[in-house]
């Protein structure tokens, strides 16, 4: 489907227009219903979102929970400049920021995107997929921003920050249930212990889904989750210059996520579109009455998945006010575990027979164990003079371990034969820094943006692979081998950027950043002996301009940005074929580059109507290409990145109507639509997902009761009942598969929030 650009393009020259000229004019006769002001803490300061000389979306916690948006895969569908990759596991699961992210299940290797957790840094992707229970708001940043954040940020940061309780007393109660059986239940509670001295806050939840794929060799279904967790806060007020917080939080999740859903038993090549069949593949699926298709809802999996997840942490914050200056210390430990019991090859074979070599069973048993210690101190200098700045030091010290075995049941002739493997591999990373970040004032309207950050990666892992007698040559199960290895890096990140106010609350900036994402290992169940020597690091230069601007009497809020980000030694993981299965080479893929612009604006039409639109135009794409050692590939250049579709847009229109003086409706809806998304670097024609739309509503009933307030919402997803696939990829042991969403199907539901 051809997209025509013309009315964006309007839309973003008719609001900078907007921009530079009604800050000007008299608008008073239209003041009434001004866009809520945000404050963010992007760059460690309160600060208004329009005065951030940094593109970024921020999302209350409150709109959050209205939207039903859960976690960061939910979020993606209002932020256009963010994708995600799902996957069987947490493990598998990665965020994307303009395009860029990095695939790998290796524990030897950083995300791409850093997710900040009230000021502590989450080094596993795995940790990132936490539920969003009490957030006060989540920031998205995007373009490199290690200078603050830290050297695993060379695309962006997610930067979660949850609610720190006060003296008001609240109570909170949240339900929702959903036609097609998910639920969800949170209770919150917060206040003063002591007045004025030390205040809490404390929240639970339940919530889970039977799921929406169907297991017909089970009978379940699958595809689904179970989650607990709940999150507490302490903070204490010894004087008006101290204060201490003690936050922790614990989520526990149960999943069944099949490792895909057969969308085809064949494979096209790129680029020829040469098709190789399966005839076995397609007999066995046919014999179960699954028939393969980008719709299909069914899998013949010998046993039902079970990933089951525990993310847990604390940290202990400390804020001191010395005269005009502030000290900041976060002391944070965290650990994460992680175990799969998954279906390998992804079907039984159970009623076929005469097919030598054919895999009978495929099971996986993994589990990972991760836990690190961060501290990171900060110095922040008032406001105003000629130069004001934030400073700071930076450790982390992280170990990951992981056991995988596999079981491979093979047809020999008349009989089955059974052989494993069992990989036992690990790293810790350990990571130093300086850094620091200033704004020079040379008058009111116009500064300068100096920062950088110092640091020093060490990083070691030791693998170590058995296997029985009889598994040479198996499908799946690579040879005994043990290897270990070190490296180390000293590098920097960088900042420099001006900015400019053409006049109140209107904004423009210009900024060059450096990323940096540190050394690597490819370390995994079938680690090659080619793997040992480390990736290099990943590298970026991005340069960007931006307009913000409150105009209108503030009924107008408006984000704009134009920027190109080019990345060299490019870490992802190339896909290949290893006795006949597919696996995945992490790589240094060379040279790419992400360049476009984005709008963020919203609209206060009327005081009763809210219109949110939200665009990217992105083009992510391979420069140059660089094959690794042992793979056979072909002429990549120019061609898209994964999860990185050219145009994604959303759009969010909100109509409040007041029933009395204590009871309002709220009429919502909202649409998502996105481009052919490619997901595979190798560019296999049948991993794309073409372009789609995806239209949500609800309509709800509002109260304020004087000393509470409560809302009832039913609403609708995926109206026009669209099916897409989050994912598609090649199946571990044959065919083409998918990854079926939350929303593939239309669904109502019901949800209900006290607050008193």
């Amino acid at each position: 489907m051809k997209v025509s650009t013309t009315p964006f393009r309007l839309t973003v020259a008719s609001a900078l227009a907007l921009a530079m000229t009604l800050p000007h004019q008299a608008l008073a006769q239209d003041a009434a219903g001004a866009v809520d002001e945000i404050v963010v803490t992007a760059r460690f300061r309160a600060e208004a979102l329009t005065d951030v000389p940094i593109a970024l979306s921020a999302l209350s916690g409150d709109d959050l929970a209205d939207r039903g948006l859960n976690n960061i895969q939910d979020i993606a569908r209002s932020v256009p400049t963010v994708d995600f990759r799902t996957g069987a596991s947490n493990k598998d699961r990665t965020v994307f920021i303009r395009g860029v992210g990095t695939i790998s299940t290796s524990p030897g290797v950083e995300p791409s995107v850093s997710t900040v957790l009230d000021g502590v840094v989450l080094t596993r992707p795995g940790q990132s997929t936490l539920d969003l229970l009490d957030i006060e708001r989540i920031e998205v940043l995007r373009g490199p921003q290690g200078t603050l954040f830290g050297k695993n940020a060379s695309a962006g940061v997610i930067n979660i920050v949850s609610k720190t309780p006060t003296n008001d007393s609240a109570q909170t109660l949240e339900a929702s249930i959903t036609d097609d059986n998910e639920y969800r239940f949170r209770a919150g509670s917060s206040g003063a212990l002591v007045e004025d001295k030390l205040f809490y806050s404390l929240t639970g939840l339940i919530g889970g889904f039977d799921g929406d794929v169907k297991n017909v060799i089970t009978g379940s279904d699958v595809n689904g989750y179970k989650r607990r967790g709940a999150r507490a806060k302490i903070v204490a007020q010894p004087n008006e210059d101290l204060t201490l917080t003690f936050a922790a939080d614990y989520v526990y999740t149960k999943d069944d996520v099949p490792i895909g859903v057969f969308v085809s038993t064949d494979r096209v090549a790129y680029p020829t579109n040469a098709v190789t069949a399966n005839p076995t593949l397609a007999a066995i699926l046919a014999a179960r009455g699954i028939v393969p298709s980008r719709k299909n809802r069914e899998i013949s999996a010998n046993f039902d998945t079970n990933v089951r997840d525990k993310n847990y942490g604390g940290s202990m914050q400390v804020d001191w006010r010395v005269g005009d200056f502030a000290i900041t210390s976060i002391t944070a430990y965290r650990e994460w575990k992680n175990f799969q019991h998954q279906d390998w090859d992804g079907f039984d074979t159970q009623t076929v027979t005469g097919a030598p070599g054919v895999i009978a069973q495929g099971i996986d048993n993994g589990e990972v164990r991760s836990n690190q210690f961060s501290q990171e101190l900060r110095l922040t200098s008032p406001e105003g003079g000629l130069v004001d700045y934030v400073v700071g030091l930076y450790f982390l010290k992280a170990d990951t371990d992981e056991v995988y075995r596999r079981d491979i049941t093979r047809l020999v002739g008349a009989d089955l034969v059974s052989n494993y493997g069992i990989a036992r591999y690990g790293i810790t990373s350990k990571n130093y820094a300086v850094f620091g970040e200033a704004n020079v004032n040379f008058t009111d309207q116009f500064r300068a943006i100096i920062g950088g950050r110092l640091l020093r990666d060490e990083l070691s892992f030791y693998h170590n692979r058995v296997t029985d007698a009889g598994a040479a040559g198996t499908t799946g199960i690579a040879g005994p081998i043990s290897n270990a290895g070190k490296t180390d890096d000293t590098d920097y990140t960088a900042r420099l950027g001006l900015q400019y106010d053409l006049a109140d609350e209107v904004v423009t900036y210009a900024t060059f950043s450096r990323g940096y994402k540190g050394k690597a290992f490819n370390v995994f169940f079938n680690m090659p002996q080619n793997a040992v020597d480390p990736l290099d690091p990943e590298t970026s230069k991005s340069y960007e301009v931006g307009l913000k601007a409150n105009t209108m009497d503030r009924r107008l809020q408006m984000s704009l940005a134009a920027y190109i980000t080019e990345f060299s030694g490019y870490q992802t993981n190339f896909q290949d074929t290893f006795q006949g299965a597919i696996v995945t080479r992490l790589t240094n893929a060379g040279d790419v580059s992400s360049r476009g612009i984005e709008a963020d604006i919203t609209f206060r039409a009327t005081p009763a109507l809210t219109l949110t639109m939200n665009g990217t135009y992105n083009k992510a794409k391979i420069d140059a290409f660089n094959c690794p050692t042992g793979a056979t590939c072909i002429d990549f250049d120019g061609q898209p990145l994964p999860y990185a579709p050219r145009w994604k847009l959303f759009g969010d229109a909100t109509y409040t109507l007041a029933l009395s003086d204590a009871l309002d409706l709220e009429l919502q809806t909202d649409i998502t639509y996105k481009t052919k998304t490619q997901s595979s670097i190798t560019q296999t024609p049948d991993t794309i997902q073409p372009g789609y739309a995806i239209w949500n509503a609800s309509v709800a009933i509002i109260g304020d009761t004087g000393g509470g307030n409560w809302q009832l919402r039913g609403f609708v997803r995926n109206i026009t009942d669209k099916s897409y696939s989050s994912v598609l990829q090649y199946g571990s042991a044959a065919g083409a598969v998918r990854f079926v969403p939350r929303d593939d199907q239309r669904y109502f539901g019901l949800a209900a929030r006290f607050q008193f």
